[in-house]
């Protein structure tokens, strides 16, 4: 056997996890992962083993998603001293893993692939809904809205987020030390049989943004801001001035870019 670099495209339902990356004693979609392929390697390892300097395993994703947020499509990697082939690795998984955690695909990689620092782009979709009768079987996985919202307003506020700008403003890390500076090439916002979905392209993106940047143009849909409110929103460079951060169940990764 002999080490080998594997990516993995994961889909998950997050409402029972405390994001991706793994805490000591905490369920987390990571920690799932990695106590399966430790054991699918030969490993009998306690979760303390993974919080050391040399894990058993170490699952490399494209970005951690916070407590009860999705993933449609999120890539990961991992190298592992293992013989089986890559649809035995995926088979492996799935049939150990919970069932709202789903390995869709593993290749075999270049051993220079990183799952995050290779990704140079990322899609996610935020979805509400709004009307008298909520949908019961997918309540999982939108935010209810109270009253309706205007779109068009909401798209107009969307135009000036648009671009390479410091998002400080809609980070909800107030230590963050590194740059704030992104770069958000697509903001879309559709209705469609009383959802509404906000669709979000960009290199990257702070912790909690995508949820900040809805939560602010929820305001804006609902009147209590104005689209040219925005600017001076992103030069105050002041969590405090943004709307509120829209809950997690609302959000799911939808593309990975490389």
């Amino acid at each position: 056997m002999g080490n080998k670099n594997f990516r993995l495209k994961i889909s998950y339902d997050g409402t029972r996890y405390l994001g991706w990356e793994h805490q000591p004693g905490k369920d987390t979609i990571q920690g799932k992962i990695e106590m399966v392929l430790a054991r699918m390697i030969g490993l009998e390892p306690n979760q303390e083993e993974f919080f050391g300097d040399n894990p058993p395993v170490d699952v490399i994703a494209s970005g951690r998603t916070d407590a009860g947020v999705h993933a449609k499509a999120q890539v990961a990697n991992a190298v592992l001293d293992t013989n089986l082939s890559a649809e035995e690795i995926r088979d492996y998984l799935n049939t150990y893993l919970p069932d709202d955690i789903a390995v869709t695909d593993v290749k075999e990689v270049s051993d220079r692939f990183h799952a995050r620092y290779n990704a140079v782009g990322k899609t996610y979709q935020y979805t509400c809904f709004e009307g008298p009768v909520k949908p019961v079987f997918n309540r999982k996985y939108y935010t209810y809205l109270d009253s309706p919202v205007d779109v068009d307003a909401m798209q107009k506020a969307a135009e000036y987020l648009v671009g390479e700008h410091d998002f400080k403003s809609f980070c909800g890390n107030s230590h963050m030390k590194k740059s704030t500076v992104r770069v958000v090439d697509k903001i879309e916002i559709k209705r469609s049989k009383g959802y509404i979905y906000f669709t979000f392209h960009g290199t990257g993106f702070l912790q909690n943004m995508v949820r900040i940047l809805v939560g602010t143009l929820l305001e804006v849909g609902a009147g209590r801001m104005s689209p040219s409110d925005m600017p001076g929103i992103l030069e105050a460079k002041d969590r405090k001035v943004a709307g509120p951060t829209a809950p997690a169940k609302g959000l799911c990764l939808v593309k990975v870019d490389y």
